[in-house]
């Protein structure tokens, strides 16, 4: 018992460090969980939480009855889906790329500058790309010097997902091949010198060795991409859209925002923020189960 007390009093200092990120994870994130009451009431602020009349499921009805819903959530699926998919090849191609990269220090800048972006927040980059990907921005000053007519990226709703995804992409490559470049290094380079003995090229080394050998990491990767198909990244979207292009570019998120910030309707933003919850809760789920079974991977 001595033995135990001891112990925890050589750990009360971390036991303080742990103590201020416990506080701000229950005060920001646990505590406002309390606000999905809403989801079940048709909420007023004047009456608050506990004055607020109870209508159960009545709010998840209205919801799916309104001519818009359908379309905000095919358009998540799309743009979600797009981004996992370009996410992942981007990643996977400059992985294979940077490891050819013989000169230490040319790979260990080029890898910091692909690295980069993805530190920088969408607030940032999203007035960027609005003044880049303008009508008179650089990419079309660009274009029109060899002859391109100017593209509307961000008001064209038939381009602008594919803006979102491309957006992204540049952004978040770094991240993933962090991780590819991980999976690269694992294989044995005893593999290489077999396959150069025997005079294959380096794009049969990478496609008969690396590519097979990083196959685990990849299908992992994209399994545990399944619990993100409903977040099609508010953020990015929230910076880059406007009204013109909602018919392509408005998903999940952005709807709950303007339905509850901007229209006041509180319980109906609640109840659809809720319901897409529940469904990342069962794909995320559905993800880890997969990759615990197929692929020995925990969390814990």
């Amino acid at each position: 018992m001595m033995r135990i007390s001891q112990k925890l009093k050589r750990q009360i200092p971390l036991f303080v460090m742990v103590l201020p990120p416990c506080i701000i994870l229950l005060v920001y994130f646990y505590g406002p969980m309390f606000g999905l009451v809403m989801a079940f009431q048709r909420f007023t602020p004047a009456d608050g939480f506990f004055g607020s009349e109870w209508v159960g499921l009545e709010n998840f009805h209205k919801i799916f009855e309104m001519h818009d819903v359908p379309r905000v959530i095919g358009n998540t699926f799309k743009i979600a889906t797009l981004k996992i998919i370009s996410d992942t090849l981007a990643a996977i191609v400059v992985a294979i790329l940077l490891n050819e990269i013989t000169n230490r220090f040319l790979k260990k800048t080029v890898q910091t500058i692909i690295f980069f972006p993805y530190f920088l927040s969408w607030v940032i980059l999203g007035g960027v790309f609005r003044d880049v990907l303008a009508t008179d921005g650089l990419v079309n000053i660009l274009l029109e010097y060899i002859g391109v007519a100017p593209i509307r990226f961000l008001s064209d709703p038939a381009i602008f997902p594919w803006t979102l995804v491309a957006t992204q992409t540049w952004q978040i490559t770094g991240f993933g091949m962090i991780v590819f470049l991980a999976a690269i290094v694992s294989i044995d380079p005893v593999l290489y010198e077999a396959a150069c003995i025997d005079g294959a090229c380096r794009l049969r080394q990478i496609w008969y060795i690396t590519l097979p050998g990083m196959s685990t990491t990849i299908v992992l990767m994209l399994i545990l991409s399944m619990g993100y198909v409903l977040n099609a990244g508010f953020d990015q979207i929230l910076n880059l859209y406007s009204p013109i292009v909602y018919e392509t570019g408005d998903v999940i998120d952005t709807w709950v925002f303007r339905m509850g910030l901007r229209r006041a309707q509180f319980s109906i933003a609640t109840a659809f923020g809720l319901f897409r919850s529940l469904v990342s809760l069962i794909l995320l789920t559905v993800a880890y189960y997969i990759a615990y079974k197929k692929y020995d991977y925990r969390v814990f």
